[in-house]
């Protein structure tokens, strides 16, 4: 792959192999809580996200793209954009959530008629609090990307970017 790289840009290359490198390592352990109503499966909170991306990214902003109501539950499409580290330039990747509306106890979730009186402000912010950690998974390891999955790929960096090592050989 190095061979498709020019003299000029190998540096960068390099510093965003770096990068790449510390998205996809795993995330601490004591981030990772487990949703016992979805299958006993792992997540990262939001909070934690959120202060990764101020911390690793400086400034990003939230975009909400849109939001409507699917069944008996509200979904939130968002964009998040963050200024990329090495490059300095805004990128973005685009997540999806949503969340049940309640119903009053007993009722059957499709009975739209007992929506409780407060279901949509309860449900929306939980819908784009699960688009905001949505988003974050494309990042990489560090915010819980593979935290689910049966396979994996590990990350390693291209070796023959490290000009420095190179040289200094």
């Amino acid at each position: 792959i190095s061979d498709l790289y020019t003299v000029d840009n190998v540096d960068t290359y390099f510093k965003q192999d770096q990068f790449n490198l510390l998205m996809n390592h795993e995330p601490d352990p004591t981030w990772i809580q487990t949703n016992k109503f979805a299958n006993n499966s792992k997540y990262i909170p939001i909070g934690i996200k959120e202060t990764l991306l101020q911390r690793i990214f400086k400034e990003f902003k939230i975009e909400i793209l849109r939001e409507g109501t699917m069944f008996n539950a509200v979904y939130v499409t968002i964009r998040l954009h963050y200024i990329h580290p090495v490059t300095g330039e805004w990128s973005y990747f685009d997540g999806i959530g949503a969340d049940q509306l309640q119903t009053k106890s007993g009722s059957s979730p499709a009975d739209l008629q007992n929506i409780s009186n407060n279901a949509v402000a309860m449900s929306l912010p939980k819908a784009v609090s699960f688009a905001i950690s949505d988003a974050t998974d494309h990042l990489g390891k560090l915010f819980g990307r593979d935290l689910n999955r049966e396979k994996q790929m590990s990350f390693g960096v291209d070796k023959s970017l490290d000009t420095e090592s190179i040289f200094n050989e």
